[in-house]
């Protein structure tokens, strides 16, 4: 009886993903450095310039964090004066995190290189791949988990 082997790791998903992030996530790494916020400081002022003001359970799940990274990041960025926090108005237990313009001004700054980097990926694989990929990948995260996990 042969034993039951793992696939190669060229055709294995979980490392495929991790290089792919790596070859994405690279470039704009530099960028981040330059203007002095994270990867995860970047998800969470993108979510709420698109979103509008959110409570920390949304932020964490639209940004991909885990809720106590999240409130690190939170207290980090409100210092530097990216977003601001507030009681929500009708649930006291609750906060409603909003960004500032100071945090939409960061994000503007940085939108021509963002995008020079998302028509860099656009060129590299051409638009209809690219828009493939990512179809494929958002339909891969609507997945349920095996086993009920």
């Amino acid at each position: 009886m042969t034993k039951p082997q793992a696939p190669e790791t060229n055709r294995s998903l979980p490392i495929a993903l991790l290089r792919a992030r790596e070859k994405v996530m690279g470039p704009i790494r530099a960028m981040l450095a330059d203007v002095g916020v994270t990867e995860q400081q970047w998800r969470v002022l993108r979510v709420l310039d698109e979103r509008g003001p959110l409570d920390p359970t949304e932020i964490a799940d639209r940004s991909c964090l885990l809720l106590p990274s999240l409130t690190r990041i939170l207290q980090t960025l409100e210092g530097k004066g990216l977003l601001s926090r507030a009681p929500h108005p009708t649930d006291r237990r609750k906060q409603v995190v909003t960004i500032t313009d100071a945090g939409r001004a960061l994000i503007a700054e940085n939108l021509k290189e963002s995008q020079r980097l998302n028509a860099w990926l656009r060129d590299s694989l051409g638009a209809e791949k690219l828009d493939s990929l990512l179809d494929l990948l958002n339909e891969l995260d609507q997945l349920d988990r095996p086993n009920g996990r």
